[in-house]
């Protein structure tokens, strides 16, 4: 049974993978803006309990975007993942929405297999949706490491069936030649590109019909029965609030000094910042060691100007990094609203 036998009529989906911080977002910026002939219904997962990549995410208005950040979609919530996608084909049918395909970007921390399955066990979903693709976003310079370390990063790029090698910018050629053939051996079907900042050849991304069954029960051939995922429990998320404005200098030297210590241990940090003096809301991101801001859409009048940011990572001190984050306001005595 493959893909390539699927009803036409049904709602072509695309799920977009890749360990934290590989450039998924940015990709699916990139989606959105470039021009694909259809309207795109987007359904975004998160490791934690607040949404943040649905605020790095640019909205033109041409897109709809649904947010699931009570959990991770491969596990707690994918009976969430089953309601969403049938609301959506029942609202498209009544004509409340509009849109041509889905994407659904997966939380970094996600094993793709049980995002796959629900395409094929649901009979709703099944009857809607065709899996298009699976595709992965692999971290030229973090990408060694999270293999060797991370069962959901092996997954991702197993179950692939196109793989997008980012920040080759950042390493050498050899290192690039290096890791593409890693990949290559683990998953010697999907074709391999690259996709620094985001620029990749989207129509080998939408509408390519390449997620084949049969090649996917010969990797897992209790794919379609085995329905059980669970989290390292060292990796944990925490979310940082303050309407309080933040000094930039104050900023850059906090997460300057906390990368020297806990780098290694950040595996994605990322969200909006509240910096005073600037008009427009600065959008933050940082992989262990890397990180930077670029600015985002001006605030608008009225609006609540607020910092929020999501820190995922292993063993991090909380209270720690919710202090420095406090002692970068411009006020005194400032205390956050982030909770763990």
């Amino acid at each position: 049974m493959s893909s390539l036998d699927a009803n036409p009529d049904r709602i072509p989906t695309t799920i977009l993978t890749g360990f934290l911080g590989s450039g998924k977002t940015t990709l699916l910026n990139r989606v959105l803006t470039e021009h694909h002939g259809g309207r795109v219904a987007v359904i975004e997962n998160e490791f934690g309990e607040a949404g943040i990549d649905s605020e790095l995410l640019v909205q033109g208005g041409s897109e709809q975007i649904v947010e699931m950040n009570n959990g991770c979609i491969c596990c707690t919530v994918r009976g969430d993942l089953v309601r969403i996608l049938v609301s959506l084909a029942e609202r498209r049918d009544a004509g409340e929405l509009d849109f041509d395909r889905v994407i659904i970007e997966t939380t970094g921390l996600a094993d793709p297999a049980p995002v796959a399955q629900t395409f094929f066990v649901d009979e709703a979903v099944q009857d809607n949706y065709l899996l298009d693709a699976m595709v992965t976003v692999v971290d030229a310079r973090h990408g060694s490491a999270q293999l060797d370390e991370h069962h959901e990063a092996q997954e991702q790029v197993g179950f692939a069936d196109r793989i997008l090698l980012s920040k080759t910018d950042l390493v050498t050629a050899d290192h690039v030649e290096a890791i593409t053939a890693r990949l290559r051996q683990m998953n010697a079907r999907a074709p391999i590109d690259r996709s620094d900042f985001g620029r990749t050849d989207i129509n080998k991304l939408l509408d390519i019909r390449s997620f084949d069954l049969d090649a996917i029960l010969e990797i897992e051939p209790d794919f379609l029965e085995d329905m059980q995922h669970g989290h390292d429990d060292d990796v944990s998320s925490f979310v940082y609030r303050s309407a309080v404005p933040l000094d930039p200098d104050r900023v850059e030297d906090f997460f300057s000094s906390i990368v020297e210590i806990y780098g290694t241990a950040m595996l994605r940090y990322k969200g909006v910042l509240n910096l005073a003096g600037i008009e427009s809301r600065m959008v933050f991101q940082g992989v262990h060691m890397i990180f930077g801001a670029t600015v985002g859409k001006p605030w608008r009048d009225g609006e609540v100007r607020e910092t929020k940011m999501v820190f995922i990572g292993k063993h991090l001190p909380a209270d720690l990094f919710k202090a420095g984050l406090d002692n970068c306001a411009t006020g005194s005595s400032v205390k956050s609203s982030g909770h763990a």
